[in-house]
């Protein structure tokens, strides 16, 4: 990993390395309906991004990227299972309940996770800017006082690392190419950097778990995320976008535009063929 962002080796943990999500529904554990609330919106993240980033299977600039993002989204995937896993635990409910049969204004998805794509300077804008957000939110979740989520931020932090990574060097190759692509990765930052505000949010159920040493506050990750994005840009030769900021939502689908059609393409078969086996 590059040294824009890393982990200090005495903080490692080797537990979750070996975790699956069959294992947290097998374990007997059960989450608190706040820790199952905060586990499903970390879940929804990781859900609404991986699925904007398989849509560019068969479509990558390249053949490299083209599997480099599809196992992103593969990771991100994981992610959600394990979360929703715990998260249903609460509610006896499944993985595919919390995928599949929420209604819309029932997920807590950040909109920075769901918007569009677009070019792929676009979507390295996006990624940059979600993988430095979600990297800070695990690292610190190591430390959370629920065994299961730290688990879980222990395993998952190991690939946000490679996430953190990918996207360091698609901004460095983008952002010190030629003309055109250092206009695409500018054009892309300026489209994404209304949403950053809305992930350092705090909302009640981080300040409720947090006073429990449970859930991290989004506002205590802001500094050193700052801190981090600046220097990719500096070195890539960017400008650290002075965008004004969209109208927060704090995550309720209130002003989001894409949440809908994502979770249509997302929903559409297990809709259609309930109960059904794969």
């Amino acid at each position: 990993m590059s040294n824009f962002a890393t982990v200090d080796s005495a903080t490692r943990q080797t537990q979750g390395d070996s975790l699956t999500a069959e294992d947290i529904q097998g374990s007997g554990s059960r989450a608190s309906e706040d820790v199952a609330t905060y586990a499903t919106q970390l879940g929804d993240d990781a859900l609404m991004l991986g699925q904007r980033l398989s849509w560019w299977i068969s479509r990558a600039p390249e053949m490299e990227e083209d599997i480099a993002l599809a196992n992103i989204a593969l990771d991100l995937i994981g992610h959600t299972r394990f979360l929703y896993s715990y998260a249903g635990t609460a509610w006896d409910k499944t993985e595919d309940d919390l995928a599949y049969f929420r209604a819309e204004e029932e997920y807590r998805s950040a909109r920075l996770m769901e918007q569009e794509n677009g070019d792929f300077g676009q979507t390295i804008a996006r990624q940059l800017i979600a993988s430095y957000y979600m990297y800070g939110v695990y690292t610190a979740l190591m430390q959370s006082q629920d065994e299961t989520l730290a688990a879980i931020a222990a395993k998952a932090v190991k690939e946000v690392e490679y996430h953190v990574d990918h996207a360091n060097q698609w901004v460095l190759r983008l952002g010190l190419g030629t003309e055109v692509s250092k206009h695409r990765i500018e054009e892309g930052l300026f489209y994404m950097w209304p949403y950053v505000d809305e992930l350092f949010e705090d909302l009640e159920i981080h300040t409720r778990l947090a006073e429990q040493g449970i859930a991290v506050l989004p506002s205590s990750l802001r500094a050193e995320f700052d801190e981090r994005i600046k220097h990719v840009l500096d070195t890539a030769q960017l400008e650290v976008p002075t965008t004004p900021q969209a109208m927060s939502g704090q995550r309720t689908g209130r002003f989001s535009e894409q949440r809908g059609y994502i979770l249509a393409e997302l929903q559409v078969f297990a809709r259609q063929h309930p109960g059904a086996t794969w």
